[in-house]
């Protein structure tokens, strides 16, 4: 048994990819994908991640193609769909370890039924790697990160080795199109054109992000400036190594990289949370929150949605998210604080909701960022700590951000523009009619804090 299967997930690169390098040492190789939708349940693919991974497999099979082998493409459970190519094969099957618990449950299937073998790979360190001096696990962001800085840098990236192929003409393989990943029924993806999915485009991305990395941590809280790296979606699916974009930032900007790699030590932290908490995207970390008494207000949160909240800078990043699968994140805490705290609505209906608009979604980041927002993740920021969006409006410079976002507010000066319901004659000089042209707030600042503040008390009470 020679054939070597590569089992594609999050990870769909060759480059500095290990099972890939693994596999290719070992014999002629393979390359399956499997469309899961199964046994991932509630947590399939969200529509946005879809139409990004169209266009991933897109490039990753043409790559594949010109090195001479071939993408097979299967749908259906990973586990049982992988096993069959590998029984028709012949194969050992490599693949790389991803801490989701449907990820787990799938490999550890297909491990039960024959020879494999599971590579690090997805995060800086394998999570359990990372471990207080008694041996136990971090629950805690800072001293996780101390820690995994111990074991820093990671091994500089490796590029795609050589490769032979296996023959696999007579293993059937589903036509990409057919799977219907991208949107048609309307087409909402006309603001997706930024993105470049695939390896090649994270490699664009990656080198213009390292030019301007030194800047990074002045930048990142302007959403009116391009201050972010925007490879959030890139490293999502593994089409660039996180190894990659650590050495890529530390040798353009060096110290003053650090702020950025700190970010990249979240995703790693986010990973060690979901592998002690595989419920994390459901259960909240801090057992008092398991009875805070949410509020069901569906028009509350059809106007989140649709950013018609009347608070400009919550309305521009939602209708950011709408158009381009991808909001700031500096306005995604602006936006995850109005809705859980300014409207007391359930933090999963948000936390839903980017998971299927996100072209970035990620089981660990999405759940403790939302968790992180709330305060009820096992490291978060205290509830009371209520984002006011006008002040993060004002301090944050989000004049331009909002007049791209929200153009019936273009004509607004400055003064006016982060909340024109307190400046009404000048939103009326500007022609701008609030409660026609633009919706007046669906809910008072100062109600909206004292109510919160109160449900807050009344849990801690039990």
């Amino acid at each position: 048994m020679n054939t070597q299967l590569i089992w594609l997930r999050n990870d769909l690169r060759l480059a500095d990819q290990p099972a890939v390098r693994g596999a290719a040492a070992g014999g002629p190789v393979a390359f399956v994908y499997v469309l899961d939708d199964e046994t991932a349940g509630q947590w399939a693919m969200g529509a946005a991640q879809r139409w990004w991974l169209h266009h991933s497999l897109t490039a990753l099979g043409a790559d594949i193609a010109a090195r001479g082998g071939r993408l097979i493409l299967r749908r259906g459970r990973a586990d049982t769909q992988v096993i069959e190519v590998a029984t028709a094969l012949r194969s050992a099957v490599h693949a790389i370890d991803h801490p989701e618990p449907w990820a787990k449950a799938a490999q550890q299937a297909v491990a039960a039924a024959g020879p494999t073998q599971i590579h690090d790979g997805a995060f800086l360190a394998r999570p359990d790697s990372v471990r207080a001096g008694g041996g136990g696990r971090y629950r805690i962001f800072t001293p996780f990160w101390q820690r995994l800085q111990e074991q820093m840098p990671p091994p500089r990236p490796l590029g795609v080795p050589d490769m032979t192929f296996a023959d696999t003409a007579a293993i059937a393989s589903d036509d990409l199109d057919a799977w219907d990943l991208l949107p048609a029924a309307p087409d909402w993806s006309g603001g997706f054109d930024e993105w470049q999915p695939g390896e090649a485009g994270a490699s664009a991305r990656l080198r213009a992000f390292a030019a301007k990395a030194a800047g990074y941590d002045t930048a990142r809280n302007f959403p009116s400036d391009a201050g972010t790296s925007k490879l959030s979606p890139h490293l999502a699916l593994g089409e660039i190594s996180p190894a990659a974009a650590w050495h890529a930032m530390s040798d353009a900007a060096g110290a003053k990289a650090q702020p950025w790699l700190r970010q990249l030590g979240w995703r790693d932290f986010s990973g060690n949370i979901i592998e002690q908490s595989p419920d994390f995207g459901d259960v909240p970390g801090r057992e008092p929150f398991l009875r805070f008494a949410h509020r069901d207000d569906p028009e509350g949160l059809r106007a989140w949605q649709k950013g018609l909240t009347g608070y400009p800078i919550v309305d521009a990043g939602m209708r950011q998210l709408w158009h381009s699968g991808w909001m700031h994140n500096r306005v995604r805490m602006i936006t995850a604080s109005f809705l859980t705290k300014h409207l007391l609505i359930d933090w999963r209906h948000g936390e839903r909701w980017f998971w299927d608009t996100l072209v970035d979604a990620d089981y660990g980041n999405n759940a403790c960022g939302w968790q992180w927002v709330m305060g009820s993740g096992t490291d978060s920021s205290p509830f009371p700590r209520i984002f006011a969006p006008i002040g993060q409006s004002e301090k944050f410079d989000a004049a331009r951000y909002i007049r791209r976002w929200v153009p019936e507010l273009a004509t607004l000066p400055d003064a006016a523009i982060h909340a024109p319901f307190d400046n009404a004659l000048l939103a009326l000089g500007a022609g701008v009619r609030l409660g026609r042209d633009y919706p007046l707030p669906i809910v008072d600042h100062a109600f909206a804090r004292a109510r919160a503040l109160a449900a807050f008390e009344a849990t801690r009470a039990g």
